[in-house]
């Protein structure tokens, strides 16, 4: 016998209500609260769910039957969720996969992630789209109760979200690539590190994970090949003493990040960042090259980016979003350094970027030959 269906709303901090069902775990007092942003990914719910960088928000899924291939662990990104929640139009009634290992729902409800569905989210998409990305409110609690957390939330903006979801302690993933090769070795730090990041870095250098707040002379004393700056939740503003220590490693050497290590690369160098409207969230972002031409299409997660404007000498732009012209790429011309808005690991996502680690790769022996 299924479980009774429980009404529940979605409130946003404006005001604006929507009816559904409560899904997944039950929030504390029947109200989960976050910022409320929607990702446009048609495939990979699973992944999204688990991604760090979702960290402080209510993640909206645009595409309306998510669930239908279930949940597996080799998925997961993370060893937990640290969304705040999640909004669906439909919660799929059963799951066809070989590779499922359980449904979507009892993995919310193991995780302790609450969920509404039967939500109307093209009207919440297109309303978010037009109003920015807000906090909100949802479950069980009644409208005026929920209405007051949506307005006490806080959001992201001027939090520090990386210390909730770094590492504890250092850690090693082993390397993976061809036998007979030497491996390199790459110093990771996590920011919200995720699974397939670390899986594609494992292919070309044995990889230590640090924890966010590692000096870099602790980094720099491990002798690493290259360092690589993690994606990750939030304001970058608010991630206070990392600029510094990149700004210790830079020159010293090779740097690579990605998603929020991009943009603290760029406020290391320098720049400011800004927040995004209502973000990019997805995995169908168009991005030029701009040295080759080339369109990507690219997986992204994201709230703030850089700005241009704020860019000093040394440092060019080299990808762009076709979609609002938001600076996608850096790369430094004096120091073995670059980063991307996106993510080419592509999990979920396509591999129009998985180039990218090559290019590291690529910039670490260029580093090395440098060296000698």
């Amino acid at each position: 016998m299924s479980a009774p269906i429980e009404e529940g709303l979605l409130v946003l901090a404006d005001g604006t209500v929507f009816e559904g069902e409560v899904l997944g775990a039950r929030p504390e007092n029947g109200i989960a609260t976050g910022e409320v942003v929607f990702n446009t990914a048609l495939t990979g719910y699973q992944e999204i769910i688990t991604d760090p960088s979702y960290a402080g928000q209510l993640i909206t899924f645009t595409y309306p039957h998510i669930g239908n291939y279930g949940v597996t662990a080799l998925d997961n990104e993370s060893a937990r969720p640290f969304t705040r929640g999640v909004i669906v139009r439909e919660m799929a009634r059963r799951r066809s996969n070989w590779r499922s290992e359980t449904d979507l729902d009892s993995y919310l409800r193991a995780s302790g992630v609450p969920g509404i569905g039967g939500i109307d989210t093209r009207r919440l998409t297109r309303h978010i789209r037009d109003a920015g990305a807000m906090p909100g409110a949802f479950g069980t609690a009644g409208e005026s109760a929920l209405a007051m957390a949506a307005k006490a939330e806080a959001g992201t903006s001027g939090v520090d979200l990386v210390r909730m979801v770094t590492c504890a302690s250092p850690f090693e993933v082993a390397f993976t690539g061809p036998e007979g090769r030497k491996p390199k070795r790459v110093v990771a730090y996590d920011f919200g590190i995720k699974t397939t990041i670390l899986r594609h870095l494992s292919g070309i250098a044995t990889v230590e994970v640090v924890p966010a707040d590692t000096p870099a002379s602790e980094v720099l004393a491990r002798q690493p090949d290259g360092v690589f700056l993690s994606n990750g939740p939030g304001d970058p503003a608010a991630v206070t003493g990392i600029p510094a220590t990149i700004d210790g490693l830079l020159g010293e050497v090779p740097i690579f990040g990605i998603c929020l290590g991009h943009q603290l690369l760029a406020t290391a160098l320098g720049a400011a960042t800004y927040k995004l409207p209502f973000g990019h969230h997805g995995g169908n972002h168009p991005v030029r090259r701009l040295a080759t031409g080339t369109v990507e299409i690219t997986s992204q997660n994201h709230n703030y980016a850089v700005d241009d404007g704020s860019l000093v000498s040394g440092v060019e732009v080299t990808h762009r979003n076709l979609n609002d012209g938001v600076v996608e790429g850096l790369q430094c011309l004096d120091i073995p350094a670059f980063s991307v808005q996106y993510h080419p690991e592509a999990g979920p996502g396509p591999h129009d970027a998985a180039y990218l680690f090559d290019l590291f790769d690529d910039l670490m022996n260029a580093t090395a030959k440098g060296r000698r």
